[in-house]
């Protein structure tokens, strides 16, 4: 026998050769920006929920199906902090992953009001979000193999999505009016278990960069949601002085929206997520990015409802109403808000400028309810402005000290 003749590789090895982990200047990869794409037509899905529903109860419900889309693309985002999932078998299961997540935003004009014929739609929706969360599991058990405390941490935490899992499917079931609190109860847990089971725990971040840069990234996917808004609301009016006015005005919001996410706060944001490291860096991690984000998420879409509201009715004489000055006005203050937090869980102190601009445009609603649409859209668009030259301007030698020392 020939003893040089080398031995044909394990199959497990063969499998798992794909899987490397991450280190420090691990970045963003096209694949996760492929992934996301499914996101983007889902985060219009949700919006298109909410304007035909009309009511609260119907926001309710889109913020439930929100808050599963999200809980599930921030948990494929530790993932890809952890291993390459552009490559070998985790990229074959972040591929599965986009497909169900495709099902789900397939499934959310019927997500609580199943139309006649076909399958159950929130029967599928839950299904789909089985086999998103079951396979983000697997994945990353595999990606941790050679760190057991992780392995051990994944399977602690695991417990809460288990649990939530049970009052998602038991929901879809039984539909009706239970299902939306069921959901409602079945996210609550799962969120505040993984909180519970995770502080203090044994989660990675290998690359403060690649996740800061992943969550700037959602934020932008979610503000091309609210452009994509502008056309919706315009799509089936001819164009016209009002409507033209009104789409730049339109697109001026999403750039102030922009402006105050990106221009400072990230990158200021990436520096003190960078500066830490172990336990500490993790916990801010999850505090002002996986739990925080979300309402800044929350808070673009509604908005986006508000523009498509306005866009929708630019020559309509009549008052604006309640309800598209609570998604204008409401979700640009909690946008607001959302910057005001998350900057207390990394920078320590509160933006008191932002947060006095969401006190304002919460005050306002009743106030905007009564005026015409497009005279609501100058409103806030007036005071992001004006927040964006405040700030610009009073932190200037700040503003230009964060961004050279981030090479720009």
């Amino acid at each position: 026998m020939n003893q040089d003749r080398p031995h044909p590789p394990r199959r497990s090895t063969s499998l798992l050769r794909g899987i490397r982990v991450s280190d420090s200047s691990h970045r963003v990869t096209t694949f996760e920006l492929f992934f996301d794409l499914v996101f983007v037509f889902a985060f219009t899905q949700v919006t298109a929920f909410m304007a035909y529903a009309h009511s609260a109860i119907g926001i309710l419900q889109a913020m439930i199906i929100l808050a599963l889309l999200w809980w599930s693309w921030t948990a494929y985002s530790w993932l890809a902090n952890q291993t390459h999932v552009d490559e070998g078998i985790v990229r074959l299961g972040m591929a599965i992953a986009m497909g169900a997540m495709f099902i789900i935003a397939l499934s959310i004009p019927e997500a609580f009001d199943d139309l006649p014929g076909g399958l159950s739609a929130p029967v599928v929706l839950a299904v789909a979000y089985g086999v998103v969360r079951l396979m983000h599991l697997v994945l990353y058990l595999l990606a941790a193999r050679e760190d057991r405390p992780l392995q051990r941490q994944i399977l602690r935490t695991s417990l809460a999505w288990w649990i939530g899992m049970a009052f998602i499917v038991v929901g879809a079931l039984l539909g009706g009016p239970l299902q939306t609190w069921l959901w409602l109860i079945g996210l609550a847990v799962d969120i505040t278990l993984t909180w519970v089971t995770s502080t203090g725990g044994d989660w990675r971040l290998q690359s403060p960069a690649h996740w800061s840069e992943r969550y700037g990234l959602v934020v932008i996917l979610a503000l091309g949601e609210s452009i994509v808004a502008i056309g919706v609301g315009a799509a089936e009016l001819p164009i016209s002085a009002p409507i033209v006015v009104a789409a730049l005005l339109g697109i001026t919001l999403s750039i102030c929206l922009w402006w105050l996410y990106f221009d400072v706060m990230a990158i200021a944001a990436e520096h003190a997520l960078s500066a830490l490291d172990g336990v500490p860096r993790v916990q801010m991690a999850t505090l002002g990015y996986t739990y925080l984000h979300l309402p800044l998420i929350a808070g673009v879409v509604i908005s986006a409802l508000g523009v498509e509201e306005v866009l929708a009715h630019t020559d309509d004489p009549e008052p604006f109403g309640l309800f598209g000055a609570c998604a204008l006005l409401g979700g640009t203050a909690l946008y607001l808000a959302g910057h005001a937090l998350f900057w207390r869980a990394v920078g320590r102190t509160w933006k008191v400028w932002r947060l006095g601009g969401a006190t304002l445009l919460v005050a306002l609603i009743p106030v905007v309810a009564s005026i015409p649409p497009i005279a609501a859209l100058v409103v806030v668009v007036a005071i992001c402005l004006a927040l964006v030259v405040v700030e610009t301007t009073r932190y200037a030698e700040t503003r230009a000290h964060v961004r050279s020392s981030n090479g720009r």
